[in-house]
């Protein structure tokens, strides 16, 4: 399976130069491509980040457009499948592996990092708030989805080209989730953990709720049928 990486980044501080080579001796610089969205900390600078493609945006447009950003970079390269992380060092890169494993293994479409498994530092109101909208996700979906939070993710290329994402914040990677699963692809899981150290949460509790409600609503209104395979 040929796998590249797609790290949307927003003012990442230190952490993004260090999640970006860990996940380039991962795949290979080649297949590694960086969202800047916007930043203004200076912490995207493509000469520090050699063979990687690097995406920027004049402004920050939200996780979601840059997370299309780099879908639609990877769609345009010869791929079978794209793993999403974080900038900020909460993710593995070191467990892309076994994202891949766990696809190839369960012929899932999406292999979807699960922290709720193991959530160790987790704030207990990310914990609530990621049960919560699992469940409605879940529901949504039509498959079970157990941390449909987490940015920790394997999606297979052929998904993405069957997507027609709307959303353009957090909101985006749970809207990913629920048209996937209506469109009949199979989204797994695998247990990974929970890293918490002092980063600054980007998600805005009231604005990201309200666009979570939103997204819920809609989808409710839906069609929710048609298949992706």
């Amino acid at each position: 399976m040929r796998v590249g990486v797609v790290i949307p980044a927003f003012n990442a501080g230190r952490e993004l130069p260090k999640v970006v080579r860990r996940a380039a001796a991962v795949v290979g610089p080649e297949k590694v491509i960086v969202v800047d969205d916007g930043s203004t900390d200076g912490s995207v600078r493509p000469d520090a980040l050699p063979g990687v493609c690097v995406i920027v945006h004049p402004e920050n447009r939200g996780k979601g457009e840059a997370l299309k950003s780099g879908f639609r970079e990877a769609i345009g390269r010869s791929l079978d499948a794209v793993v999403t992380l974080d900038a900020d060092g909460q993710h593995d890169p070191e467990r892309i592996a076994d994202l891949v494993k766990e696809a190839e293994a369960s012929s899932a479409d999406i292999v979807v990092g699960s922290r709720m498994k193991n959530v160790g530092r987790m704030p207990w109101i990310r914990r609530f708030t990621n049960r919560t909208t699992s469940f409605l996700v879940s529901r949504l979906a039509g498959q079970s989805v157990e941390d449909s939070q987490s940015g920790f993710r394997l999606i297979r290329v052929r998904v993405l080209e069957a997507l027609d994402l709307k959303t353009s914040r957090y909101d985006t990677e749970s809207e990913m989730l629920i048209q996937a699963g209506r469109k009949g692809f199979r989204i797994g899981s695998l247990p990974i953990a929970s890293i918490y150290r002092n980063e600054t949460s980007r998600i805005r509790p009231w604005a990201d709720t309200w666009r979570f409600i939103r997204l819920f609503f809609r989808s409710l209104r839906g069609s929710g049928s048609g298949s992706g395979r």
